[in-house]
């Protein structure tokens, strides 16, 4: 699509860094320009920090609007230390219609005038994937941060020794093509140094979000020191049966 224009205002304070206003455009979900104002403060630290996001829209909810903003505070987590607003502009007018097809991003009649808190998505799946090894662990951690990020999911990348873990929630469909990226692309490397398809991976467990388990924010990369600080992650998503059926098999 072509990129829509951008107006672009900008205030610097000594003590505060500075906050940029923008008006721009993005395609909707019914192929309409949807007008956005992005208010992006950008502290002495940025872009060693994230910076603070409003987001407006006189054709969008207040629940649509927030959810615009998480979105684009888990795009900025993946920018830290490099100039990001550019990029953040570019990347919600190429997504926006994505974002707004998800069901938790299409209820209300109240306009966004301010952030509101999210709702709850009812129809969240959850995955658990185990896989059997990194060999070029840098290199494929950042590719599962892209890939989860271009496909809006959530959750936990998890290392325990030599125990590989990925949590994914987010649109049944959607971890589906994460999937399929993870079992087509090369993503790693083999024991000669060449690019390489994952062929070691599998899928422990697939079930709908229910009401006992967290809902992800973001997705975070964690290493645990002990099987039972791994376990805990589990007990506090509400996945205490299923780290029992499923991952304590991995160790024995």
């Amino acid at each position: 699509m072509n990129q829509p224009d951008v107006l672009s205002t900008c205030e610097k304070w000594e003590t505060d860094g500075a906050v940029f206003r923008i008006l721009t455009k993005a395609e909707g979900f019914t192929d309409t320009d949807i007008p956005l104002q992005l208010v992006f403060h950008l502290p002495l630290s940025y872009p060693s920090c994230l910076p603070g996001i409003v987001v407006n829209s006189k054709d969008l909810t207040r629940a649509q609007c927030e959810i615009v903003k998480e979105k684009l505070l888990e795009q900025a987590e993946t920018l830290l230390s490099e100039p990001m607003v550019h990029e953040l502009v570019l990347w919600i007018q190429q997504n926006l219609r994505h974002i707004l097809k998800r069901p938790e991003a299409g209820g209300g009649n109240e306009k966004c005038s301010s952030a509101a808190s999210m709702t709850v998505d009812d129809g969240l799946w959850m995955t658990l994937l185990h896989l059997d090894h990194m060999r070029s662990k840098t290199k494929y951690v950042k590719t599962v941060e892209k890939w989860v990020s271009d496909l809006r999911l959530t959750g936990r990348l998890m290392f325990m020794g030599k125990i590989i873990l990925i949590l994914l929630q987010g649109d049944r469909n959607d971890i589906k093509e994460y999937l399929i990226l993870q079992k087509t692309c090369k993503v790693d490397v083999d024991s000669s140094g060449k690019k390489c398809k994952e062929k070691m991976i599998s899928v422990l467990f697939e079930t709908k979000v229910q009401t006992e388990h967290k809902r992800f924010l973001a997705f975070e990369v964690k290493e645990y020191s002990s099987l039972d600080e791994l376990q805990k992650e589990f007990e506090t998503t509400g996945l205490k049966k299923l780290f029992s059926e499923f991952v304590l098999r991995l160790v024995k």
